[in-house]
């Protein structure tokens, strides 16, 4: 294993401490942020392969550009359910959750029995980590049946009501993903977001709003093809 200390050396490098103004406007926050760049922690993952001892040290700095980085060397075949859990208790930003749902999570076997479990979660992170994974997973889960999407569409309209910033831009998200997975869960996504726009709560019709432009969109242009 690469020594962390090494590796934080590396981060430190090439920190951007005047950028975390701007990225503090856009929700990239953290105790500690350094203000890499995605493609920056890309580019220092390839250099250091996959390596999963370091990527539970580095999460456990609590740097968010460091969680990124475990994030990319994680094996996500050697991830326990107790680390997922851990994880997601440890995201204070919204990037790091979804870098980490899309580079880490989605490929561990895991994944999918986590959803319902963390959309139950009162933390914000934790649930918003359910949908933004739901998320990735309707867009680079290839072999997973539609069916079992259309079973999970309930714990969509379960969580619409959550008006916290990053839950309901993560259920938007989810909602948004399944229905442009298949002509099959199109109609599937669509009907729920009109029960959603009929609801008292004004985040599930933002949710029902937001969906329906790029939904029905899509829809149309299924049509004309």
């Amino acid at each position: 294993m690469t020594e962390l200390k090494q590796v934080l050396a590396l981060l430190k490098q090439q920190a951007r401490p005047e950028q975390l103004g701007a990225m503090a406007k856009f929700g990239l926050t953290g105790d500690a942020r350094l203000g890499l760049s995605v493609p920056a922690l890309r580019a220092l993952g390839r250099q250091l392969g996959t390596d999963h001892p370091l990527a539970l040290a580095l999460w456990d700095t609590a740097i968010p550009d460091a969680q990124i980085l475990a994030a990319l060397l994680a094996d996500p075949k050697q991830l326990s359910v107790s680390e997922m859990n851990h994880w997601t208790e440890g995201m204070r930003a919204w990037d790091v959750c979804d870098q980490t749902c899309l580079n880490a999570f989605r490929r561990s076997p895991l994944a999918w029995a986590r959803i319902p479990v963390w959309a139950r979660s009162d933390k914000e992170f934790v649930k918003r980590a359910a949908f933004s994974l739901l998320a990735v997973l309707a867009v680079h889960d290839k072999k997973r049946a539609d069916a079992d999407f259309i079973a999970i569409l309930p714990l969509i309209a379960a969580a619409a009501d959550d008006d916290r910033n990053f839950v309901k831009k993560s259920v938007n998200w989810a909602l948004r993903q399944i229905g442009k997975r298949s002509s099959q869960l199109l109609p599937q996504a669509i009907a729920l977001a009109e029960q959603l726009r009929e609801r008292p709560e004004k985040a599930a019709r933002w949710i029902a709003a937001d969906a329906l432009r790029e939904l029905r969109a899509k829809q149309s242009s299924v049509k004309q093809a």
